[in-house]
């Protein structure tokens, strides 16, 4: 069981730098892509260029649309990842008062 529990601990480090790179990155495309379809001459490119104008204001949308799933999925995440951390922390604490409880029952010396 501790060494389920401790590989489980190391894909929660991993887990957490997907979920930070979520929480950077996301709202840095968002802004990015918001910046770009309210600019003038953005607006310009898209009216002069007929489907090529389309086809890049169908992209900005699909990053915005990613982006912002990508931001929700992040916080949850990222909000699982701290309450999992509580919960493993607070097992840690109650098996170590466990085996103090059991050592000094039995009169076991811990060398």
């Amino acid at each position: 069981m501790d060494g389920f529990i401790e590989k489980i601990q190391h894909l929660k480090g991993i887990m957490l730098g997907v979920s930070l790179s979520a929480l950077i990155l996301a709202p840095l495309a968002i802004i990015i892509s918001l910046y770009l379809s309210t600019h003038p001459k953005f607006l310009l490119l898209i009216e002069q260029e007929g489907d090529f104008g389309i086809l890049l204001m169908v992209t900005v949308i699909v990053i915005l649309v990613t982006s912002g799933i990508w931001l929700v999925a992040g916080l949850r995440q990222f909000n699982s990842l701290s309450k999992w951390n509580n919960r493993y922390y607070n097992y840690l604490k109650k098996k170590e008062q466990l085996d103090q409880s059991i050592s000094s029952q039995y009169d076991l010396d811990e060398e």
